[in-house]
């Protein structure tokens, strides 16, 4: 008798991908596993023949022969087709991505670690190197992550027999877990190290020197490679992030690579200019401000801001004026104002004062719109 053709078998095209035919297989494997159908000898043919196609689709020589030859490749008698079904591990080829069938577990690598650190503005700008102290899993020093007594070595699973898997059948399907034994390792130790209990690591506090680069802000992280926690038997440790926060500055706003301050100015340097000393990050510097300059207005001072860590250029120093009303007059400086504003016609003079002379417009306009 004919056989079939595989792709018809599988139901799939010609140019079907491996991934397609696993597809297909997982889906006729279920409907026609024997003990789905119990006492069913057609359906046991037809799991037979599902199994078949798929070895040999999925086998890129055999394809390849098949696809040339058909049948006719198969039959000198060298294929293993032709031998019984083994369906106790049908489902450790098909499912084992979906159970962990037929993988071996590494040692876990070392949990990463974070560190939280506080900065003024002044070690954020110029950058810094502190020592900190952070408790962490180490490797263990007795047996250098090993987890085994000096002198002596893991040995292999007698569970699992280093396959790090143990079959489990569930119903009409085997199920493939890690070894409990070994918990997926292959190996289990005989004689743990006393110092760590075979574990291979050990709490313990660990000092770092961690160089804080210039211009780091809040937000920013330092990665420190490799200094995490341990990895379990030997595997790789993981690495610690150093969390940079910059605490708030009596002076100083940061806004990228820029910084702002406010610079209070009295009543006669805002209306005729003059000099004023402000701080930097540096030190101090003169500041030029214009005559008639009002409450808000920002005067620039180029590159004294933060150099950035990409570009390692600066950003500027933006320096907000406030126009402070004098206190605590003495009668002579009252007088001077009275003077000083009978010179500008009342305390509605127009030609010294433009926006109070637009304000004042506007309100007359409109108290007239509502009469009318």
């Amino acid at each position: 008798m004919a056989k079939s053709d595989y792709y018809h078998i599988l139901g799939v095209p010609k140019n079907a991908d491996e991934r397609e035919i696993k597809k297909a297989y997982k889906r006729l494997a279920m409907k026609f596993h024997p003990d789905r159908n119990p006492g069913n000898a057609e359906a046991e043919v037809k799991f037979k023949e599902i199994k078949e196609a798929y070895e040999i689709l999925t086998d890129v020589q055999k394809r390849a022969a098949y696809d040339q030859y058909g049948h006719m490749a198969f039959e000198s008698g060298n294929s293993s087709m032709g031998g019984g079904t083994d369906f106790s591990d049908i489902f450790g080829e098909v499912f084992g991505d979906i159970f962990g069938g037929g993988r071996r577990q590494r040692a876990s690598r070392g949990a990463d670690l974070r560190y939280n650190i506080e900065l003024t503005l002044e070690e954020a700008v110029r950058g810094v190197t502190r020592e900190i102290c952070i408790p962490v899993l180490g490797e263990c020093q007795t047996c250098h992550g090993s987890g085994a007594k000096p002198g002596t070595s893991s040995i292999t699973c007698p569970t699992c027999h280093g396959q790090c898997q143990v079959q489990i059948r569930q119903g009409f399907f085997t199920v493939q877990q890690a070894c409990p034994t070994c918990n997926g390792q292959g190996k289990v130790i005989k004689d743990p190290c006393v110092k760590c209990n075979g574990n291979g690591r050990l709490k313990k506090s660990k000092t770092l020197s961690v160089k804080i680069p210039s211009g780091v802000d809040t937000g920013d992280r330092i990665r420190l490679s490799g200094e995490g926690e341990a990895g379990e038997y030997g595997a790789q440790a993981g690495d610690l992030y150093v969390q940079v926060k910059v605490r708030k500055h009596l002076i100083f706003e940061r806004e990228d690579n820029n910084l702002y301050c406010e610079v209070p100015i009295n009543f006669a340097m805002a209306a005729l200019g003059g000099e004023i000393e402000v701080p930097t990050i540096d030190g101090k510097l003169k500041l030029k401000v214009p005559a008639e300059t009002q409450t808000g207005r920002i005067l620039r001072i180029r590159g004294k801001g933060v150099k950035s860590m990409r570009s390692g250029s600066y950003g500027d120093l933006l320096c907000r004026v406030v126009v402070e009303t004098p206190v605590k007059l003495n009668e002579r400086q009252k007088q001077l104002l009275l003077d000083l504003e009978d010179s500008f016609g009342g305390p509605s003079g127009n030609k010294n004062s433009p926006r109070l002379k637009n304000f004042l417009d506007g309100v007359k306009k409109f108290f007239d719109d509502l009469t009318h």
